[in-house]
């Protein structure tokens, strides 16, 4: 039963990933895409925290952190310059 609801959880995080990628390319403004863009790493997390669950590692979960770590980030540096023009002052 727990084989049917990854599959099922798999085909959900990766529709999501896929309307997340459309609103990259078509948002109407820049802090659409950043949203969206953070949006996607969270998909991107629960993805491979899915497939970890699937195999039974725990070497999937440390991806998950460090995807995460790096997409925080990121969103903190898109956001930034976005509001200053400057990353680092």
């Amino acid at each position: 039963m727990i084989h049917y609801a990854l599959i099922f959880a798999f085909a959900c995080f990766g529709l999501a990933l896929l309307m997340n990628l459309y609103r990259i390319i078509e948002a109407p403004g820049v802090g659409d895409r950043i949203l969206a863009l953070d949006t996607m790493v969270v998909n991107s997390i629960a993805l491979l925290g899915l497939y970890g669950i699937l195999r039974g590692t725990t070497v999937y979960f440390e991806a998950s952190m460090l995807l995460a770590m790096t997409g925080f980030i990121s969103t903190v540096a898109y956001t930034r310059f976005l509001l200053r023009g400057d990353i680092i002052e």
